[in-house]
């Protein structure tokens, strides 16, 4: 079975810029190359002696940026050779602007020597940093029991994959229970506080018999981990749901988290929910939290969306109105709304701050002859 990356894959999946740490763009690789042919053929059309030999000395420094020591040897070799070389004339150099120049090529192989060692060794750190985080949020199933489900996921800290959100969807013994939250901060410092959240979550949607429960656990692992850390006061807002085994009723319990929106033909409503505190306030154990219960009806289908995505503003300080712009996109196809609905909201909002998260829940009850809940 194909799985749907949690992540969402991006258009623009590293966002880093070249001088952040990203490989360099092609022109980057192109200009030392390019530079020496421009010289050569500056110097072979003209008819007088052109002194631009010096423009040869940038050559190394500029290989640095994208070549190995190998290459970027080479290429200083070629910058003394075409100095030498009587058909350029390339106003010879003395012995000590020769020797700068050779200075600078010696200099641009062990710069490059650096650079290149490092950059292995920060890749290979990001590779083990992309592995803890995909083990935190790992790939969402296309289909989870008698749904189909699609998530999109942007991290307000640029170079990594996940931050203060969270989704996760789980078959269990009572239904299949769905979780989005967003804890306190975003960014690598919210990371463990969101493992320790999903990893309740999944011990909760297989020994919990009602969702009250569930979101109960939620708050004592917050509870928990708070009276640990010195001077933490962790908390977190969620939704929760529940649905039943053909997909055609859900239970909802949001505790602090904008409810999720119902799709139904070409209109997009919210679901009207009772609210409960954020988790991680003690308040859960009271056994005050109600489930809303909705029906469901073929074709209907539930959009989730974290406060980056309803929070966010325009240049005059307005909301993103999530739910209008949702009823405009209802006749596509529920894969393609995360990434409409992120491109709409850049749109709106170009400078989006905080992690945004997105699900489209889609009831779909598995053909007859089909065998029980897909593994994840």
């Amino acid at each position: 079975m194909r799985k749907v990356p949690a992540l969402s894959p991006r258009r623009d999946e590293d966002r880093r810029s070249w001088l952040s740490g990203a490989p360099p763009p092609r022109w980057v690789r192109v200009l030392p190359p390019a530079l020496v042919v421009a010289i050569c053929a500056a110097t072979l059309l003209s008819h007088e002696p052109l002194e631009i030999g010096f423009l040869l000395g940038a050559i190394p420094p500029l290989a640095v940026l994208s070549y190995g020591p190998l290459a970027t040897a080479v290429l200083g070799g070629v910058v003394i050779a075409l100095l030498h070389t009587p058909a350029l004339q390339l106003d010879r150099p003395g012995d000590a602007d020769l020797l700068t120049i050779v200075f600078v090529a010696v200099l641009s192989v062990f710069v490059s020597f650096v650079r290149s060692h490092r950059d292995a060794q920060l890749g290979l750190e990001r590779t083990v940093a992309e592995a803890a985080q995909r083990a935190v949020a790992p790939p969402l199933p296309e289909r989870v029991g008698a749904l189909r489900c699609t998530g999109l996921y942007r991290a307000a800290q640029r170079g990594t994959l996940v931050g203060g959100d969270f989704f996760d969807v789980r078959d269990g013994p009572f239904g299949v229970r769905v979780v989005m939250g967003d804890v306190q901060g975003h960014g690598l410092a919210a990371v463990s506080t969101v493992a320790s959240l999903l990893g309740a979550f999944r011990e909760a949607v297989l020994d919990r018999p009602d969702l009250a429960s569930v979101a109960g656990r939620l708050d004592r692992r917050l509870l928990v981990d708070s009276a640990d850390a010195r001077h933490a006061e962790l908390f977190a807002t969620a939704a929760l749901l529940e649905f039943s085994a053909d997909a055609l009723e859900v239970r909802v319990v949001v505790c602090g988290n904008p409810p999720p929106l119902l799709l139904r033909g070409a209109h997009a409503t919210e679901l009207e929910v009772s609210p409960w505190t954020p988790l991680g306030l003690g308040l859960a154990d009271a056994g005050a939290i109600e489930a809303c219960t909705v029906a469901l009806r073929p074709g209907d289908r539930l959009f989730l969306a974290s406060d980056g995505v309803v929070e966010a503003r325009d240049a005059g300080g307005a909301f993103y109105p999530l739910a209008e712009r949702l009823s405009t996109l209802a006749g596509e196809e529920s894969a393609a709304l995360p990434d409409l609905v992120w491109a709409d909201l850049v749109r709106f909002c170009p400078d989006v701050q905080d992690d945004v998260t997105m699900l489209v829940l889609t009831p779909s009850p598995p053909a007859p002859g089909m065998r029980g809940p897909v593994p994840h």
